[in-house]
């Protein structure tokens, strides 16, 4: 990335100096902080399979155990995933979609008559759509070097033999 301005690597800032001193320990904190909300509440879900299972079909959702099963298990392993950096450009995919999926059953504000309801799920809404928006930003950056994708990098460049020795 080296020539575009406004980049972690750009040294004519304070803010892009601290970001390219610190870039893998600022992903492992946003990765932290992204995922962990997914980790708590999908293992809530999990926990509580049979009420998630019952809101879903209250929101009118087929088959509401099954996809309970299914949305509370992405929801965990996807956080899981997220935090440890562990094929997160794929796990970035991945809970896009989720969230995508959840935000269209549970927080459809426009279908709140009810003000105060209304603003509670519009806030929801958005919410959620700055969260893609962290995924999407995650995925564009990769998990960098404090990941376990970065790990098994290291790992596969360290058992390559140098061709050049």
């Amino acid at each position: 990335m080296a020539g575009y301005p406004n980049t972690p690597d750009a040294p004519d800032s304070l803010p892009g100096r601290l970001a390219a001193a610190n870039h893998d320990a600022i992903l492992l904190a946003g990765r932290i902080v992204l995922g962990a909300i997914f980790v708590k509440s999908g293992l809530q879900k999990l926990l509580a399979l049979g009420a998630f299972a019952a809101s879903l079909a209250g929101r009118g959702v087929p088959q509401s155990a099954t996809w309970a099963m299914i949305g509370a298990t992405v929801e965990f392993v996807g956080g899981i995933l997220i935090i440890t950096g562990l094929k997160a450009r794929y796990a970035s995919l991945l809970m896009i979609l989720f969230v995508i999926v959840a935000t269209g059953i549970s927080h459809r504000y426009w279908d709140f008559a009810e003000a105060a309801a209304r603003r509670a799920q519009e806030s929801q809404f958005f919410k959620n759509l700055s969260i893609m928006g962290g995924f999407i930003l995650l995925f564009a950056a990769g998990p960098g070097r404090f990941s376990l994708d970065g790990w098994l990098a290291s790992r596969r460049r360290s058992r390559t033999p140098d061709p050049l020795r």
